[in-house]
């Protein structure tokens, strides 16, 4: 074990997630508010709480970045995802990190990550970023969705107060980065919208520093948070559950359309984009769905962007839903490879053919994968050795 572990407490080591909101509340007429929070890096230097506070606002908490304080009581509205959960004092979030304290919002993710790993980027999944780059990935609890098939519910459906945790602030998470070797610090696991206070800090620690950033994200955030966080972000995958409001609000409970304007947001301010699609039978199984997802791809971010379908495991509230055939999940990329999308690969299996990666030019291979194992690679640079056709993504 590692230095900067021996004497903390244990890790909660969490595998990949697919990421898991509540309902999108109104609100009264509020004033626009917005402060900057206490960045240090250091223990418990700028603590909000002292005796007075619940036990698990003691150190960990920070003043949100984003929300808006009523002109008429002591409620504040968070405007960081589009739940905009309208909360009175004492009131929790949906994504069940925040607080109103005495008309005031506070994350409780700060600095206590409950998951942190090392893991290949290939894993996030980020196929066309820096192939066989160690990432040091990282996340506190929360999320803000309620995904009836979460891989980690243990942590995205709890709160922080419910999970053991790792204290580690923003400097302390860079240096045990370095100390692993990784390049790349990846924010992941549950959902990174509900620590956002702590990632934006930790990221731009980072990239001070000379390390890439990476977002594994569900997308559902406001626009402001977003632009705030883009220039500090090198990668994302973004998990585009379905391309259907109706299901969204089903299996997910939230909606699509801000998840579509955070692509094409990530897109247009230029961070490497991939996408996360799971198919799951009976819910996101159809043929047609994949198409009007394929087409608006097309439309709002181009061909280049790489897209993943996900073979289903049976997970949490939908245990009783059988796994995704194989077959399905080959027929689909070959429906999204003829509709226009030039690299479309296939996770949770062992199809071979479905990790690799082919130039759009030539069909020569490019980069041979074995699981997270890269094998035989045909790169010149950023182009086909075979014919010079330019690959997109950051090599």
């Amino acid at each position: 074990m590692n230095s900067y572990t021996i004497n903390r407490r244990q890790f909660l080591y969490l595998g990949t997630c697919s990421l898991c909101a509540g309902l999108t509340l109104g609100s009264p007429a509020f004033a626009a508010f917005e402060e900057t929070t206490n960045n240090s890096s250091q223990g418990n230097q700028g603590s909000i709480f002292q005796n007075d506070a619940p036990e698990e606002l003691w150190e960990w908490s920070r003043e949100a970045k984003f929300y808006q304080k009523s002109q008429q009581d002591a409620s504040v509205t968070c405007t960081t995802c589009p739940n905009f959960c309208v909360l009175s004092p004492g009131d929790r979030s949906v994504c069940r990190s925040k607080v109103n304290k005495n008309g005031r919002l506070y994350t409780l993710c700060y600095g206590n990550p409950c998951a942190v790993h090392m893991d290949p980027v290939e894993k996030k999944p980020l196929f066309h970023f820096k192939p066989g780059s160690r990432v040091f990935s990282l996340a506190t609890t929360g999320c803000n969705f309620r995904c009836l098939n979460c891989q980690n519910w243990q942590i995205s459906q709890s709160k922080p107060s419910e999970v053991r945790h790792q204290d580690m602030f923003p400097g302390e998470i860079i240096r045990a980065a370095r100390n692993e070797g990784a390049s790349c610090i990846a924010y992941t696991y549950s959902e990174p919208i509900t620590f956002y206070e702590y990632m934006l800090d930790t990221a731009k620690k980072a990239k001070s520093e000379g390390m890439d950033n990476l977002l594994i994200s569900n997308g559902f955030i406001n626009q402001d948070p977003l632009l705030k966080l883009c220039p500090y972000i090198d990668g994302a995958n973004i998990n585009l559950k379905a391309f259907s409001e109706e299901i969204y609000r089903t299996l997910n409970g939230g909606n699509l359309e801000p998840v579509l304007r955070t692509l094409k947001t990530l897109f247009d301010q230029g961070v490497h984009l991939e996408m996360t699609n799971l198919v799951i039978p009976g819910y996101t199984e159809d043929e047609d769905m994949l198409k009007k997802m394929c087409n608006w791809i097309l439309e709002n971010v181009g061909p280049d962007n790489p897209l993943h379908l996900l073979r289903f495991i049976p997970r949490y509230k939908l245990d009783k839903v059988s796994p995704t055939p194989v077959s399905t999940l080959k027929k689909f990329r070959k429906i999204a490879m003829q509709e226009g999308v030039r690299y479309v690969y296939i996770g949770n299996t062992n199809y071979s053919p479905g990790l690799n990666t082919f130039c759009h030019g030539c069909g020569e291979l490019i980069l041979e994968r074995k699981g997270y194992i890269l094998g035989e690679n045909n790169l010149d640079g950023n182009s086909c050795k075979s014919c010079g056709t330019k690959i997109p993504g950051v090599w």
